[in-house]
């Protein structure tokens, strides 16, 4: 980067590093053509690596890739930086709305956690309304309210902030029914809470993660730098997914002639451009409208070139392990690698929720729920003490018949003959 008509930059940092634990001094000049270094068909050199054979200049200090090529016709000194191949592409074209937008706000174990509960609470509410003598006081003659499906009805009515008529009479039901609208309640603040934070996030769900998804679709053009050391990666790879990423670049001619290109054809949108993972990173801290893939591909090094049989390659190398033994390497890549979209980003970044999250929540609502059996079996028992009492009959036998009226098939037959009687 330029400011003014002085430089600036990693590599202008590391540079000034490198003089330091030298005794170097140096002069820098921009090459000329703007370019790294290929070879064309006729074996001459161009940009950056042209220059060095050629004399013009006894250092090439950028993010230069270390390849078989280049080691062949200059001196390379050991990678200060190792990133690999990955491309950038506008937010918005990487993410799209799905259709199964509205359970993005909770996660897939969330939604099972939650189907769980609510089979749990359907269930306990109809046990409730079997067991406890407040709701279903005679079995034989009284039809019972709350079925298995009106159990149901009306949970899913508390859900929806309604309610579904008969309510719970007994203490047991009330309990139950208390902590699911209280559970209902907390959930559904989370879930709006959540889908609203989402709506307005910054990082959406992408449906462009990676090259294979890359290569899947026809909508976004890809390409890199022509010519270039990522070029020349796929052209020669023997990976399917890569040759057909090959020749797509080639059959439209998407490729660009500079980084600068790349970078504005991917802002302009509709356009992932291909290139090495750390230049990658520099756009995205710069310019928040972009995203970088996931994946990662080509793991490769960034060196500094001399002319073949440099005695500066020996020394250079060593000075740049000393670097990276000190740590300065790293406080290089942190200063400038910095993003200015970290606040903002964070501040608008959403994640689905996880069951751990709302765990108090679950174990309130369990506990609820066991509380409410429990108060509706006291219930029975002390209906079934007091009835033994009464027929000097002993407490369990009683138990025992009030649990068969209500669950054998003296309970169903009076559901079945109570809508006879009530017309007669």
């Amino acid at each position: 980067m330029s400011r003014g008509s002085e430089l600036e930059g990693f590599c202008m940092d590391l540079l000034a590093e490198l003089s330091k634990t030298l005794g170097l001094k140096y002069n820098v000049h921009l090459v000329k053509d703007n370019r790294y270094g290929v070879m064309d068909a006729s074996s001459n050199w161009n940009g950056m690596i042209g220059e060095i054979i050629r004399g013009e200049a006894d250092l090439a200090v950028a993010p230069l890739t270390l390849t078989a090529v280049r080691e062949q016709h200059v001196d390379m000194t050991t990678p200060f930086m190792h990133t690999g191949i990955g491309f950038i592409l506008r937010k918005d074209v990487a993410s799209e709305e799905s259709t199964l937008s509205l359970l993005a706000p909770f996660s897939t174990n969330m939604w099972i956690g939650i189907l769980v509960a609510f089979l749990l609470t359907g269930l306990c509410i109809f046990l409730v309304g079997r067991i406890s003598p407040s709701e279903w006081a005679e079995p034989d003659t009284e039809q019972h309210d709350f079925t298995l499906l009106h159990s149901f009805w009306y949970i899913t009515g508390a859900l929806t902030l309604q309610g579904a008529g008969p309510h719970p009479k007994g203490l047991s039901g009330r309990v139950v029914s208390a902590i699911w609208w209280l559970f209902a309640l907390m959930l559904l603040a989370c879930y709006f809470g959540n889908f609203n934070s989402m709506l307005h996030s910054n990082s959406k769900h992408g449906s462009i993660r990676s090259f294979e998804d890359l290569a899947n679709q026809d909508v976004i053009d890809y390409g890199t730098i022509e010519s270039g050391s990522t070029t020349f990666f796929f052209k020669s790879s023997k990976n399917p997914l890569f040759e057909r990423i090959y020749h797509n670049m080639e059959r439209k001619k998407s490729f660009v002639s500079n980084m600068e290109e790349g970078l504005r054809r991917a802002q302009e949108g509709n356009f992932a451009f291909i290139g090495e993972a750390v230049s990658l990173d520099l756009a995205v801290a710069r310019y928040c409208k972009l995203v970088r893939s996931e994946e990662v591909i080509g793991m490769r090094g960034y060196a500094i070139a001399a002319p073949l049989g440099s005695s500066l390659v020996k020394n250079l190398t060593v000075a740049i392990l000393m670097l990276s033994e000190s740590g300065t390497l790293t406080f290089l890549r942190q200063k400038w690698w910095a993003s200015s979209c970290l606040g903002a980003d964070r501040a608008h970044t959403s994640e689905a929720l996880q069951p751990h999250d709302l765990r108090g929540v679950f174990l309130l609502l369990g506990l609820g729920l066991g509380v409410g059996l429990l108060l509706a079996l006291l219930e029975l028992l002390s209906r079934a003490r007091n009835q033994a009492k009464d027929g000097k009959k002993s407490c369990c036998s009683e138990l025992t018949a009030e649990l068969n009226r209500r669950f054998g098939s003296g309970g169903a037959s009076a559901e079945h003959d109570s809508p006879d009687k009530s017309k007669a």
